[in-house]
């Protein structure tokens, strides 16, 4: 009778999943490697970032794909998160409505301008301030790894320079420029 080799399967499954992992772990440690640190805004007064922002640009997000007439609202809550509400009109300026409910909790005091958002418990992401006027009539809005990045404003539309330059300053922190998205909005008035 042939003897047949021991089944050796759950320690090569065992170092099959470590090695992916590892190679995972590695790839995510170089790609942070590959920007300097993000500067953000040096402080934001949180209640007056709160209300409503149009969405002006955006690079591409799976979930934001085919949205128009983008709106972000802010609220403080009591216990001093934020309550976040997304509005995204589907295919067209007055497509079918599609909201997203989330909560953000500030995550630099000192600052105030870094944040992490949750839409799907427990997972989070970060949303920092990277930029915005002194009257807190536009901000440049991104994230550590440069795959999110948003221009947002109080009214539905952006002066060009403003957004020329807040375009420039996205580019030079190393975002993906020439991807953007550039939200259509109604026009000022009109739903």
């Amino acid at each position: 009778m042939a003897k047949f080799p021991k089944r050796r399967q759950p320690v090569l499954l065992g170092a099959a999943v470590a090695t992916v992992a590892t190679g995972v772990a590695a790839y995510a440690y170089f790609r942070r490697q590959l920007h300097a640190p993000l500067p953000v805004s040096p402080h934001v007064d949180v209640h007056r970032y709160m209300g409503l922002w149009y969405e002006i640009a955006r690079l591409p997000t799976r979930f934001e794909k085919g949205c128009a007439h983008v709106t972000a609202e802010y609220k403080l809550r009591p216990d001093g998160k934020v309550s976040v509400l997304n509005t995204c009109h589907k295919n067209d300026l007055n497509g079918p409505v599609e909201t997203a409910q989330g909560t953000a909790r500030i995550v630099d005091a000192t600052t105030n301008a870094k944040l992490r958002v949750s839409f799907f418990w427990p997972f989070e992401g970060d949303y920092w301030i990277l930029d915005h006027d002194p009257e807190y009539r536009y901000a440049l809005v991104g994230e550590p790894s440069r795959q999110n990045l948003w221009l947002l404003s109080r009214t539905p539309h952006l002066e060009r320079p403003i957004r020329d330059r807040l375009v420039g300053l996205a580019h030079s922190l190393g975002f993906p420029t020439e991807n953007l998205i550039f939200t259509p909005q109604p026009m000022a008035g009109k739903p």
